[in-house]
């Protein structure tokens, strides 16, 4: 945030920020003092005190906010566009309050908004903004705030307490005790005939905006780095927030959504939330909820969070969201009263609110150019001269292209199942790594389960049918075309994936859905998975020059009749605890693998097949393993040709070549 007492020094530019507050029976008693001594300090230049009847501020004026500025039932304050409020770093006993039957009128406009702030806009500087009126809330008439003591709520929905237009607020959330604090804009029981539109709250240190109670409606609202959650509500409000702007670019914050206590279902159209550092989007506490529609998430680690177990039928996503995986909060308890979902992404996460959409707000946010997040809906080159950070999900869409040259280092936040690349059916990915300058995304430690991995869906022919839904992801895929191209990998070192989404599902470190036979890959190296190394879920495609070393669970996977070729397979375990070298699943594809290679120095499994799966294999070499080959649920052996005759279980299946990677000098290449 720009220095904002510097900027109330020049005339050129514009100062401040405007807060709303919140109010609690530890503040000290608002300052009434006479309405004379009130009068005069306006027209000074201060505002404190209580006002008791109309006054309208002057925009050529920078008034001083230097105590709390109470607006009285009856009584209407009128602050014009470019009106500049200094607030004195005094934390909570300095705010603007508009009490029951009160009225602020705030009427800024894109080129001269209102302007609230603290001189250097820091978290805490000072309360905020609140405004109490007479609309319904649970709380029951005439409620007592959590903070200020002020009475709020009644019976009238459509009451009005003003107006409030282009207005920046900044460095407010002044602490009252170790369990509340003040808002950027503290709304009880404030009705729909109150006008809130283009409101921005930066720098907070609780919430941006909180709704108690009420049904106002919101448009236009822009909040950046609030310390506590961004957009709270709670006693059964039922307004609306239309186009919404968050952004979270420092660690520790609560949320971007906290709905608690009663569902009064509110809505919230047009919603886009990124984050640089992690963190949880949306959480639903009690029995909460909304109605949510034209939401982009971008770098969150819990996308969902039912804080208290509530149902998710009282959250409902419009546009093809839906809460796929339950992560207990706490594994070692049996009565879990907490579950953290992430969304099934079946439609677009284009955001729908770009950040130039509030050019009028006065800020120093920026995404740097090397972060990957969001979604590519055109044509997307990368450049190998830039560390980039894979932050979120980068998800390719139908019709989108990204294209990564040889040489490109992505540094994948270490952010579990929010981290991921994936390119949707009609999409399509162009890794043109080399033996020289392969293509590495990694986390920085090359953790296992640091991050997901890659995820490519196709429109091939899976036994799952057309348009299944993917385990992971929740996404689409599967078709009638079997020759269908999502693109080239060529080159591309993986490592640190796996990220756990629950007791059953994880990423991969490659998972292949129903992708065809145009698609090219070749010489792709996973290391240190913490589930599968390269997965196909039907498809047709073929694969050529895999390495997977020490993949927590099973280095080759398939499933869903996949039916394609792998040619060269060279499989390492050195780390005990690992499932299988190879596992098939399901239906017979019947797809093969010539060129095999698995050494253990650690024991385990070699070759399982499950159900009525198979393959056909030749020149394959196993050394190591305590089993070489498992017919899990007592599958026939017919089922799998090796050199030409059914397996065994009692063959060493030692005699095969061994596939030779001593000019693999690429497969552990580092960020």
């Amino acid at each position: 945030m720009k220095n904002l007492f510097v900027k109330l020094l020049s005339i050129s530019m514009a100062f401040g920020a405007i807060t709303l507050t919140s109010c609690d029976s530890d503040d000290p008693e608002p300052i009434t003092g006479g309405t004379t001594e009130v009068m005069e300090n306006l027209d000074a230049g201060i505002l404190d005190g209580t006002l008791t009847e109309d006054y309208t501020l002057s925009s050529t004026t920078t008034y001083s906010l230097t105590g709390q500025f109470i607006i009285d039932d009856g009584a209407t304050l009128n602050i014009p566009a470019g009106t500049k409020i200094l607030a004195d770093n005094g934390g909570t006993d300095v705010y603007i309050a508009t009490l029951m039957g009160g009225t602020i009128n705030i009427n800024g406009s894109a080129g001269n908004p209102v302007i609230m702030s603290s001189a250097d806009g820091n978290p805490g500087d000072w309360g905020g903004l609140t405004l109490c009126g007479k609309a319904t809330t649970t709380a029951g008439v005439d409620a007592t705030a959590e903070v200020g003591g002020f009475i709020y709520g009644g019976t009238d929905d459509s009451d009005s307490s003003g107006i409030i237009r282009y207005l920046q607020i900044s460095g407010t959330g002044a602490q009252i005790n170790s369990e509340s604090q003040y808002n950027g804009i503290s709304f009880y029981a404030v009705g729909s005939g109150t006008l809130v539109d283009n409101v921005a709250v930066i720098n907070g240190d609780d919430d941006g905006v909180e709704f108690f109670g009420g049904t106002v409606e919101v448009s236009n609202l822009y909040l950046e780095n609030n310390s506590d959650d961004s957009i709270d509500w709670t006693e059964g409000w039922n307004g609306s927030i239309t186009n919404a702007y968050i952004s979270n670019t420092v660690a520790g914050f609560s949320t971007v959504f906290e709905g608690d206590k009663d569902n009064g279902n509110p809505e919230f159209n047009n919603i886009t939330a990124v984050s640089t550092v992690g963190g949880t989007a949306l959480q639903f506490k009690k029995t909460s909820g909304g109605t949510i529609s034209g939401l982009s998430l971008v770098g969150y680690d819990v996308d969902l969070d039912m804080k208290d177990g509530g149902t998710t039928s009282n959250v409902i996503f419009s546009d093809g969201y839906a809460p796929v995986a339950m992560v207990e909060d706490d594994a070692s308890t049996t009565d879990v009263d907490e579950s953290v979902y992430t969304f099934a992404l079946n439609t677009s996460v284009v955001a729908t609110v770009d950040l130039s959409d509030f050019d009028w707000v006065d800020t120093d946010i920026s995404f740097e150019s090397s972060l990957l997040q969001g979604a590519v809906t055109g044509d997307v080159t990368l450049d190998a001269s830039i560390a980039y950070v894979l932050n979120s999900s980068y998800i390719v869409q139908d019709g989108g292209k990204l294209t990564i040259p040889a040489g490109t280092k992505i540094t994948a936040r270490d952010g579990g199942t929010g981290v991921y690349i994936a390119v949707l059916q009609g999409g399509q990915i162009d890794i043109q790594g080399t033996a020289t300058n392969p293509v590495v995304i990694s986390s920085s430690s090359a953790s296992p389960g640091d991050w997901g991995g890659l995820t490519i869906c196709g429109n091939a022919t899976t036994t799952a049918g057309v348009d299944a839904t993917a385990e992971v992801g929740g996404f689409i895929y599967g078709g009638t075309n079997d020759a269908d191209n999502s693109g080239s990998v060529t080159y591309l070192v993986l490592k640190g994936t796996g990220a756990q989404i629950n007791s059953e599902s994880q990423y991969n470190g490659v998972s292949l859905y129903a992708v065809g036979t145009g698609t090219t890959l070749e010489n792709i190296s996973v290391i240190n998975g913490d589930d599968d190394g390269i997965e196909f879920f039907g498809g047709t495609v073929s694969v050529t020059n895999i390495y997977l070393e020490n993949n927590s669970d099973d280095a080759v996977d398939w499933t869903e009749g996949w039916n394609g070729t792998v040619t060269n397979t060279y499989i390492s375990n050195t780390v005990e605890g690992f499932s299988t070298a190879f596992e098939g699943d399901k239906d017979n594809g019947n797809p093969k693998f010539v060129n095999v290679t698995a050494i253990s120095t650690v024991g385990g499994t070699a070759l399982q097949f499950k159900k009525t799966s198979g393959a056909t294999i030749t020149d394959l070499y196993l050394s190591g393993y305590d089993t070489n080959i498992d017919m899990k649920d007592d599958g026939p052996l017919a089922n799998v040709i090796i050199e030409g005759a059914a397996a065994t279980t009692t063959d060493a299946y030692n005699t095969g070549t061994q596939v030779d990677i001593s000019t693999w000098t690429w497969i552990d290449a580092s960020l």
